[in-house]
């Protein structure tokens, strides 16, 4: 089994960054949280236009996003930052939720600390603090079952289907194999393909929550007075050729292997299990939703193919860019990682496109920065709303 050097968590987690994060409890918190990142070296803000004024459940799912962003690995240290008191969802209610990991977390509220300008004073103290504290952590060996891998697809065309995405799920399979588990979400692309995925369900629990999650998001949808396929496939997708959701999702589900699909997960949910294999996860195909729920579950790293090329990366969790098309790759070369296109010109054969994917993942779990988290490209944090706000 083969390791790599990361950054060991009091509860045994293993990080693969080790980022002070500041962490916004509310919109009204944000200007506060940008403006003490500025300020600490190697700080990331996390911002968003949620925690006020949202349905019970809304702000439930708004919880276990910024909670499960705080827990993940790749986190050091966490500085919490409120407006004022939402019942619920507090700083000190996301500080509770965090607190099992071990890792150092301060909470500062706007109104309790004297207003804007005294309220960054005590954020930037705490902060400063606690970079010096992580700055003196250094990385041990860790085993590859350490990782959990996320994977996600996005301005997906004809070459998603047959050359990255399956590369994917080949790389997958190799992390498998040394004991790590891979997860994929976006349920609206599992559409036409259902029983590609409950044919490898590791038990009956698990192929019906697969089905009833694919059909709750397909009733949402239709609740809206649309059809999903108003808006799935997108107009890149038409651009790139896939002209159906089922279409899509063919090249959709390629993303991961043929190892059991051990668990599956409600948006933003933790796995359970520890059990080498696939897990998937209830979600939409919107590319910033469905990724920040897998770094708030708990994935150190994620890639995300693309047949259009992406910009999107992660501010905690290192999003690799994968392409299976060669103009793609030339335009986009900035932002996207990996080209796989090589399976259409007989350079190189779909088994060892998968080994170039898994040694990308593995050098960049080892400290090798992505090319969008060289540029600082921090655009993919959005939170999955499930009702109206009011």
């Amino acid at each position: 089994m083969s390791e790599f050097l990361g950054y060991i968590r009091p509860n045994g987690d293993v990080g693969i960054r080790n980022h002070l994060l500041i962490l916004s409890g509310t919109v009204y918190a944000n200007g506060v949280c940008e403006r003490v990142a500025d300020t600490i070296h190697g700080a990331v803000p996390i911002t968003h236009a949620n925690g006020r004024c949202q349905v019970a459940p809304d702000l439930r799912v708004t919880r276990r996003f910024l909670a499960g962003t705080a827990m993940n690995p790749n986190v050091g240290a966490v500085v919490i930052i409120d407006h004022f008191k939402e019942e619920g969802m507090t700083a000190e209610d996301l500080a509770d939720d965090i607190a099992p990991t071990g890792k150092p977390i301060a909470t500062v509220n706007i109104r309790g600390d004297g207003g804007f300008i005294s309220a960054i004073e005590v954020a930037t103290r705490y902060a400063q603090d606690f970079a010096r504290q992580i700055s003196l952590q250094a990385k041990e060996a860790a085993p590859m079952n350490k990782i959990l891998f996320g994977t996600e697809c996005g301005t997906s065309d004809t070459t998603s289907g047959l050359a990255s995405n399956p590369a994917n799920g080949l790389a997958g399979e190799l992390l498998i194999a040394q004991g790590g588990r891979m997860l994929m979400a976006e349920c609206t692309e599992w559409m036409g393909c259902e029983n590609w995925l409950t044919d490898k369900a590791a038990s009956p629990a698990v192929a019906e929550a697969i089905l009833a999650g694919v059909q709750h998001m397909e009733a949402r949808a239709l609740a809206s007075g649309e059809d999903i396929r108003g808006s799935q496939p997108t107009g890149d997708n038409m651009a790139g050729g896939l002209t159906t959701i089922e279409e899509k999702s063919m090249g959709a589900v390629k993303k991961i292997g043929d190892s059991p699909i051990i668990e599956y997960l409600e948006i933003a949910e933790a796995p359970v299990k520890t059990d080498p294999g696939n897990y998937v996860m209830y979600g939409p195909g919107m590319g910033a939703e469905s990724i920040s729920s897998m770094a708030a579950a708990g994935c150190q790293v994620l890639t995300f193919c693309t047949g259009g090329g992406h910009t999107s990366n992660h501010p905690i969790m290192p999003t690799i860019k994968v392409t299976g098309n060669r103009h793609s790759f030339e335009l986009m070369r900035d932002t996207v990682d990996v080209d796989v296109s090589g399976v259409f010109y007989g350079e190189i054969t779909l088994a060892e496109a998968g080994q170039i994917v898994y040694d990308e993942v593995e050098r960049v779990c080892n400290g090798y920065l992505t090319k969008s988290e060289a540029l600082r490209d921090n655009n993919s944090f959005a939170i999955h709303r499930v009702g109206p706000s009011i």
